[in-house]
């Protein structure tokens, strides 16, 4: 349909207009089944990094292979910090609880909060820290009797995590990781973590069971590949990096509830409540930032 000159087409009103923190959502949702399949499998932590990362690796690039697999500087570093996030999380995982672990590696929207307006030269939002400070008040409630102030390497090792993932979602912003492939660091950093995990994993193929198989199956083609498809496609579309993480506490929430409905592994009254509170800020939070979005447009 042709236009006469002097006149604008109207806008399409039946295109679909959503938030992109959605597609992040999306991804925290399939990250949080990461425990119910590490649970099914019988092989070490750096066993299982070998196969799903090789898998998570496969997958990214099928499904964004028509960005190409550029890499620059940036998107190294990228790779770097992605890769140390998930490794050090798995040595924290054998240092220390399961509740320190994840408890420390989410401090990671702390750092976003603090570097977020300095990189970016944005204004520092108060509801931002009122937000983030709920959601770890709220996580708190997971692990009371259960975190562990004593094992400190682990602990070490998980704060580290947390570091690491702050500054990786805060990279995937950046102006420069969009003039590649967008989930490239996604697909270089699991083929490092190959690389590292290949003498255990390898060793290992002629005992794998078919619940070894399913489980790095899913836990690689599904809980990581899709997800972070979706993720740093969020991210390219624009959503802040301390949203990203804000939404993330969605994983942590919802972990326990797929072990609870399949494995009958029963949550705490804390954790309930604990995760209520998350629940709550995370949709707000992301009511609020979709009113703002659609006042811009």
């Amino acid at each position: 349909m042709e236009t006469k000159p002097g006149h604008q087409s109207a806008p399409n009103k039946a295109a679909p207009h959503f938030s992109p923190l959605l597609l992040v959502l999306g991804a925290a949702l399939l990250w949080s089944t990461g425990g119910l399949f590490v649970k099914w499998t019988s092989l070490s932590a750096f066993e299982l990094t070998f196969y799903r990362s090789l898998l998570a690796a496969a997958t990214v690039a099928l499904l964004t292979r028509r960005e190409g697999f550029g890499i620059n500087r940036l998107t190294i570093l990228a790779s770097v910090l992605y890769a140390a996030l998930l490794l050090l999380f798995v040595i924290a995982n054998k240092k220390t609880t399961a509740a320190n672990a994840i408890f420390l590696q989410y401090t990671s929207p702390i750092y976003m909060l603090i570097f977020e307006p300095i990189f970016y030269k944005e204004k520092f939002r108060r509801a931002d820290l009122i937000t983030v400070l709920v959601c770890i008040g709220g996580m708190s409630l997971f692990f009371v009797g259960q975190l562990k102030p004593d094992d400190i390497e682990g602990n070490i090792a998980a704060l580290v995590s947390g570091l690491c993932m702050g500054f990786y979602f805060l990279l995937l912003r950046h102006p420069r990781a969009q003039e590649v492939n967008r989930a490239s660091s996604v697909i270089y950093g699991n083929l490092l973590l190959v690389a590292i995990c290949a003498p255990v994993g390898l060793a290992v193929i002629p005992a794998l069971g078919v619940n070894d198989v399913v489980a790095v199956s899913y836990l690689g083609i599904i809980q990581i590949g899709v997800a972070y498809t979706l993720f740093t496609l969020g991210m390219a579309r624009g959503v802040r990096s301390l949203d990203a993480g804000i939404v993330g506490y969605i994983e942590p929430v919802l972990n326990p509830v797929w072990v609870f409905i399949f494995l009958k592994e029963r949550p705490s009254q804390w954790a309930v409540l604990g995760g209520a509170i998350i629940v709550s800020a995370v949709v707000s939070h992301m009511i609020l930032r979709a009113r703002k979005t659609r006042l811009k447009i």
